[in-house]
């Protein structure tokens, strides 16, 4: 996938936290991970990552409660409503980027998921038989584990 270009919308489930996303990057995937599961409520969450300077709060930026994580990686959810809206792990920190839940887009957004991350932990009543990439663990390498 390309990436994609646009003015795309979403917002949380009570409409308090706006956002728009000028350019999404090419990375968008289906993340598998236990925290992602119990933070979602369902069998996987999916992400799509953005450049820092392309995410554009529109409102209700002060409704978003941020949870860190053993691991350092940051949830920030709608303290209003609790959707969950934004997620930014150590890699994101150091490329500064963030990944939205793309669930919580509002417009069409011609997105389309090129991975399955986290496979290791996949909840056994659901099955994976597309076409996409599984990935056990996370798929990029941290800056801090090259040698």
């Amino acid at each position: 996938m390309s990436e994609e270009k646009g003015n795309y919308t979403g917002s949380c489930l009570c409409g308090q936290v706006q956002y728009r996303v000028s350019e999404f990057l090419p990375v968008i995937a289906h993340c598998h991970c236990t925290m992602c599961q119990k933070f979602h409520g369902a069998a996987f969450s999916t992400f799509a990552e953005v450049e820092k300077e392309n995410l554009h709060w529109l409102s209700g930026q002060e409704h978003l409660t941020s949870y860190r994580a053993e691991n350092g990686s940051i949830r920030q959810f709608c303290n209003c409503c609790g959707a969950s809206m934004v997620f930014i792990s150590r890699y994101n920190e150091e490329a500064a980027t963030v990944e939205i839940a793309i669930a919580t887009l509002d417009s069409g957004a011609p997105l389309t998921p090129d991975a399955h991350i986290f496979t290791r932990s996949k909840v056994p009543w659901i099955s994976l038989s597309d076409d996409l990439p599984k990935f056990s663990a996370f798929r990029k390498p941290l800056a801090a584990d090259k040698s």
